[in-house]
């Protein structure tokens, strides 16, 4: 079990810096949202406007979340879990998203890296979920403000 922490850890706190990172980098981007939203009133942002500041903050979501599946596939990979990187990349998204099918699993010596792998996918969901209401809430506030004028 403590070789597990050991090796799962450090992968585990990797994705969360990562997870970090792609959150401060849509903070930024919300920020110039703001701004931009504030100078350009008279151009009548439209969906388009909208559709964009959505569409980059699910995408950089995804990313992180397709990157942080790679890694812990990577790691079992190179744990000698599974042959193929195929086969550890759907072992990973499986777990990664918490849904658990049960037709792959880890041997007996790293089954607790499957539950660390849980936990880091229950984890960025409930980020990726913030994060994505925050975006909506900013353009329903944007939109709001412009019907008011």
């Amino acid at each position: 079990m403590l070789l597990n922490l050991l090796v799962g850890l450090p992968v585990m706190l990797l994705c969360l810096v990562m997870e970090a990172l792609i959150v401060a980098q849509c903070l930024r981007y919300y920020v110039r949202y703001n701004i931009r939203a504030a100078q350009t009133v008279a151009q009548r942002q439209g969906f388009l406007w909208d559709f964009q500041v959505l569409a980059l903050v699910m995408l950089l979501m995804m990313l992180g979340y397709f990157v942080q599946v790679a890694l812990w596939a990577a790691l079992f990979m190179l744990l000698g879990e599974f042959d193929a990187f195929a086969t550890s990349i759907y072992y990973s998204g499986v777990t990664f998203a918490t849904l658990g099918y049960g037709d792959i699993v880890l041997s007996e010596r790293w089954r607790l890296l499957g539950a660390l792998e849980a936990g880091n996918g229950v984890l960025m969901l409930g980020i990726s979920t913030g994060v994505m209401t925050a975006a909506i809430r900013e353009v329903m506030k944007h939109n709001i403000e412009k019907l008011k004028r």
